[in-house]
């Protein structure tokens, strides 16, 4: 039995599923439930778990144009809300994910959302020239400007509106929609994520990981292998939403995708009402491979239940002011 959480009501009679369809800048998608950069795997990894092609597509993990070792383990480690990570982006490099894994993953009816990173406007400019020869499968580059992992996080493209502008450009040789994935770890979000817009950007992802680390009280050191490392699951979410919400508030004709510490569709539906476009499920994934499609579920459930037609209707409807209570009549004497 599905449960909807966070102010749901019983469900008596069914009515018709509500309308999922969301669209992403020019991306149209037939719901707003991904799969997030890096838990998910470079293709078929959770298609034991869930129907692939059910989701409003499968974000893969972040590629560059090379084979990448990623960084020493260990790289993972739990926290009382969510985890840490250290992978460092290891992958194959587009070449090989393109002849290796891109077909079985097309061939589930998935649509494919290629993540791509790089240590120099150079580097991703060559990821994204690559993604020029992808099928159809790939309908949009998402461009890691925000991964803590490789530099110790000290330096970020997403910290910077030019930086952030001079890649997302450069990545325009893809010939697909490209999205900016944008970091918390900043206090000029808001003017880093028109900077990408304004060198052509459709959407910005909101957000990556933010910085943390773990002390091992017996060894005296951090717990990862590399050191600190990128905070995702629960913690995450409030901080997720602040960004979805003032983003919004500040360029309400962006298209954003919400990320960071969905577990639930309740979650989903707090992003999406800041004003993302859709969502990304990912650390939740790590404890139950199932959940994109259980918050997919939820969400479903919810709209039916608060007879939510269109799910689209629900993008920023907390930016609307508070409709004023009908003042009741006096009583005549």
């Amino acid at each position: 039995m599905t449960t909807i959480s966070r102010g749901s009501r019983s469900d008596v009679g069914r009515s018709p599923g509500p309308d999922l369809a969301v669209e992403v800048g020019a991306v149209a998608l037939a719901n707003p439930i991904m799969t997030a950069s890096g838990t998910s795997g470079r293709g078929t990894e959770l298609a034991p778990y869930l129907a692939l092609g059910s989701l409003g597509a499968v974000v893969v993990k972040s590629l560059a144009a090379f084979a990448w070792g990623g960084n020493p383990a260990p790289r993972l480690h739990p926290t009382p809300l969510g985890m840490l990570n250290s992978v460092g982006l290891q992958g194959p490099g587009v070449r090989r994910w393109l002849d290796e894994d891109l077909a079985d993953l097309a061939a589930t009816g998935a649509r494919v959302v290629a993540s791509i990173w790089g240590r120099t406007v150079d580097e991703f400019a060559e990821a994204a020239s690559l993604l020029a020869a992808a099928g159809p499968a790939v309908v949009a580059v998402e461009i890691n400007l925000s991964c803590p992992n490789l530099d110790g996080g000290r330096h970020l493209f997403a910290q910077s509106p030019e930086d952030s502008a001079a890649v997302v450009s450069a990545c325009a040789v893809a010939g697909r929609p490209r999205w900016a994935k944008l970091t918390p770890v900043t206090d000029r979000l808001v003017d880093v994520a028109a900077a990408a817009a304004d060198a052509g950007a459709d959407a910005v992802t909101l957000v990556n990981t933010a910085l943390g680390m773990v002390i091992d009280l017996e060894t005296r050191r951090p717990v990862l292998g590399g050191g600190g490392g990128g905070l995702s699951g629960p913690a995450l979410r409030p901080i997720a939403v602040r960004a979805v919400h003032d983003v919004h508030g500040a360029l309400p004709a962006l298209p954003i995708v919400g990320v960071g510490g969905v577990a639930t569709g309740a979650d989903a539906l707090e992003l999406i009402m800041a004003g993302a476009s859709a969502v990304q499920v990912g650390t939740a994934t790590f404890a139950d491979p199932r959940a994109p499609g259980r918050v997919l579920s939820e969400l479903t459930d919810w709209c039916r239940v608060h007879g939510v037609r269109r799910v689209a209707d629900l993008r920023g409807v907390a930016h609307e002011p508070t409709a004023r209570p009908r003042q009741q009549e006096r009583e005549r004497p």
